[in-house]
């Protein structure tokens, strides 16, 4: 073997560099490839086509809490595999993954804190953990959420994304329909606003109940929103569905919704929002002098991390 023939391979592997598997991102739409720190800088919408990508939870309450600051809010523990359930994979293997791709427990994450100086409880339903469906521990979130608002005399802000009730709990996952709905109840009851987001997508038993129980209802641009997809419908009435069917729009403009706000106005409108349901005044004060007690089983404020 010529010396050439050794050295080639140590020389590609020296030169070989590293490239991140999300350095870019293609968008949904029109197949653009967008490096990945510009849409994390734009909230993860694409640039040029306005394409709203999904946030993880921790980047939807970075971009809400003023000093991307908050406490997140304990959650009850629920039974992990109530059913022992079992179809290609075990329940609890799925739960696990889930789990270490997420970095959440459950598919719901709830946070307190500031919102433009106005005390706000935020739960925001995370897609990549099982489709955000709604089982017994994200129903006891959601439920939390509202009791941790009532406690606090404070609006209620949810961020939904789902596919559903979690059909491996069966009629445990169906029963937070009605659990939650008693919470958001006691809520309207106390005179304390409920503001939903409905972001992409959004369907199913969640839709059949919390997510359609708020206030005032925003969507994202182009978020799917309905019980059961358009496809499912075709098939079931056998005829072709308008243009746009269960998009926020559509459901704007047949008052579905209240409003559909790019996801760069979202925090100035919700703050608006609850101000005005609050009926508490603007009032001009330093982001720094912001301050308020943990509500009760808090964990440590969450701060941003430390530039680098």
């Amino acid at each position: 073997m010529s010396w050439i023939s050794q050295v080639r391979p140590k020389i590609r592997s020296f030169l070989r560099r590293e490239v991140p598997e999300n350095l870019w991102i293609k968008c949904p739409e029109t197949g653009q490839l967008v490096f990945y720190k510009d849409v994390e800088t734009n909230q993860f919408v694409i640039p040029v086509s306005n394409y709203h990508l999904r946030m993880s939870p921790t980047a939807r309450l970075k971009s809400m809490f003023d000093n991307e600051t908050w406490f997140d809010v304990a959650v009850p523990d629920v039974a992990a595999d109530p059913l022992k359930f079992r179809d290609e994979r075990r329940y609890v293997d799925r739960l696990r993954d889930a789990r270490s791709k997420t970095g959440n427990k459950d598919a719901v994450k709830l946070g307190y804190g500031k919102l433009d100086g106005l005390a706000a409880v935020i739960a925001v339903q995370d897609f990549d953990f099982m489709g955000g469906s709604l089982g017994m521990a994200a129903g006891e979130a959601v439920i939390k959420g509202l009791e941790t608002a009532l406690e606090k005399a404070c609006p209620f802000v949810l961020f939904a994304a789902s596919g559903g009730a979690r059909m491996q709990e069966g009629i445990l996952s169906l029963m937070q329909m009605p659990r939650t709905t008693i919470a958001v109840q006691r809520l309207r009851e106390a005179r304390k606003p409920y503001i939903v987001v409905l972001t992409n997508p959004t369907t199913g038993g969640v839709t059949a109940s919390y997510a359609m129980l708020g206030d005032v209802h925003l969507a994202e641009p182009g978020a799917l929103i309905g019980f059961a997809g358009p496809r499912v419908i075709e098939q079931t009435i056998r005829e072709k569905l308008p243009e746009g069917f269960q998009k926020a729009e559509y459901l704007r403009d047949h008052g579905m919704v209240d409003m559909v706000v790019h996801r760069h106005d979202l925090r100035a409108t919700i703050a608006r929002l609850c101000r005005l349901l609050m009926k508490a005044p603007v009032v001009d004060v330093p982001q720094q002098h912001l301050s308020l007690p943990p509500p009760a089983e808090a964990t440590a404020p969450i701060a941003p991390a430390a530039p680098a």
